[in-house]
């Protein structure tokens, strides 16, 4: 239940719905979602000062208390919205 809540709610923010995927982990931590976005919905997702992706894990926080559990939500990066390493300088 929790991992179809985090696409629908993501499928409904960003602008390339096809590409929203998660992965769902547990162990005795608890659950762990992974969620991977187009790297142009990065943002959205993310929101101002990180409100949104903090609005989606609270209510996840309160699933998982209902369920007994403990889930979290993890934002994968892209590796093209990764900043490339500089080359090192050579002389």
């Amino acid at each position: 239940m929790d991992q179809e809540f985090v696409e629908y709610i993501v499928k409904a923010i960003v602008d390339h719905p096809e590409d929203v995927k998660t992965e769902r982990k547990v162990d005795e931590m608890g659950v762990l979602i992974i969620l991977k976005v187009n790297s142009e919905d990065i943002g959205k997702v993310i929101g101002k000062k990180g409100q949104t992706i903090n609005s989606i894990r609270t209510v996840l926080r309160v699933l998982g208390m209902k369920n007994k559990a403990r889930v979290n939500l993890k934002l994968e990066e892209p590796e093209s919205s990764k900043p490339e390493k500089p080359a090192p300088i050579t002389e």
